[in-house]
């Protein structure tokens, strides 16, 4: 065990370096740009969650695709990016609030109920959030897919996902949350035949394979992994990559984080990787440390973060 401990620390080290929060186990408080409460969200564990402050570039980008809204509010496309940029500046619960505005005049509309579930994960509102993700599920059963349009653009300004599976992917993620296992393993199994796009397969490869283990499944875990190779044309999910690349034995812990310049989602996303494979090895008191340990970052939204705080809340 002693090894294990000392690789764990050293990966602790590199996943959360320069990111923990100086004062408070939540993000301190934001000039809000529209009026509200002054919090997010209440997390599991029973924290307030507030947004950090967005940088200027943003805030113009979202007072640009509010003025367009309000120019012509009935347009589809113009409540979708009025909410997605109100999301982007941490106002979730402002996005929320356009979307069903939105939903007002268009009920059927499936894009608009995948983009307020996501926002309903982020506000830890997973009843809600399957709710809208189901019913979106149903409206596209016999549709064509269609490539999602990027809200914040990759290097390559490619985009990676398509809106079938968005929906299937957060559907299966609020189900994780909530652990519900069986309803996970068949949403993200959807989530991964959408798409043959690198990013989407080893971002659900993940998720799958994490289901697999917390199900006792080993055998099947082993084979959603089996098709990731190191040479994959990742553009975006490098975290997902190298986290199932460690799952079938091509990474070794102590190089599982070799960015330590990588976002935050990232870093939680491996963080949450290694905690939940500690869990399910064996580790549960390890596993209990590293997601203690996440809970001091200041990336709330992300789903790793999100992961950890709910195994923490049901497990612990």
């Amino acid at each position: 065990m002693k090894p294990l401990i000392f690789l764990l620390i050293a990966f602790l080290c590199i996943a959360c370096n320069n990111s923990k929060k100086e004062n408070n186990p939540v993000s301190a408080p934001k000039e809000a740009m529209i009026s509200g409460p002054s919090y997010e969200a209440i997390s599991l564990l029973g924290d307030t969650l507030y947004a950090p402050s967005p940088s200027k570039e943003l805030i113009d980008q979202a007072n640009e695709k509010k003025e367009t809204y309000l120019q012509n509010p009935d347009a589809l496309e113009n409540i979708i990016w009025h909410g997605r940029f109100t999301a982007y500046s941490g106002n979730y619960n402002e996005a929320i609030a356009v979307y069903s505005k939105g939903l007002e005049k268009y009920p059927n509309e499936a894009r608009l109920l995948r983009h307020r579930g996501h926002r309903y994960i982020t506000l830890r509102k997973f009843e809600k959030a399957i709710t809208d993700l189901k019913k979106a599920a149903q409206l596209i059963e016999g549709t064509k897919d269609t490539v999602e349009p990027d809200g914040m653009p990759n290097e390559k300004n490619i985009p990676v996902s398509t809106l079938h599976g968005n929906i299937y992917y957060h559907l299966g993620l609020a189900y994780y949350l909530k652990h519900d296992m069986e309803n996970a393993l068949s949403a993200f199994n959807k989530a991964l035949h959408t798409s043959t796009n690198p990013d989407n397969i080893v971002a659900t490869s993940h998720w799958l394979y994490m289901i697999h283990r917390r199900m006792g499944n080993e055998t099947a875990a082993e084979a959603v992994v089996k098709p990731i190779t190191e040479d994959m044309d990742v553009i975006e999910n490098q975290a997902y990559h190298r986290a199932c690349l460690f799952y079938k034995g091509a990474i070794e812990l102590n190089a599982l984080n070799n960015n330590p310049q990588a976002p935050e989602a990232s870093k939680s996303a491996l963080s949450y990787a290694v905690g939940n494979w500690l869990y399910y090895t064996g580790n549960a008191a390890q596993a209990e440390k590293v997601f203690e340990i996440m809970m001091e970052q200041d990336d709330w939204t992300s789903f790793g973060y999100i992961a950890a705080e709910s195994d923490l809340a049901k497990l612990y």
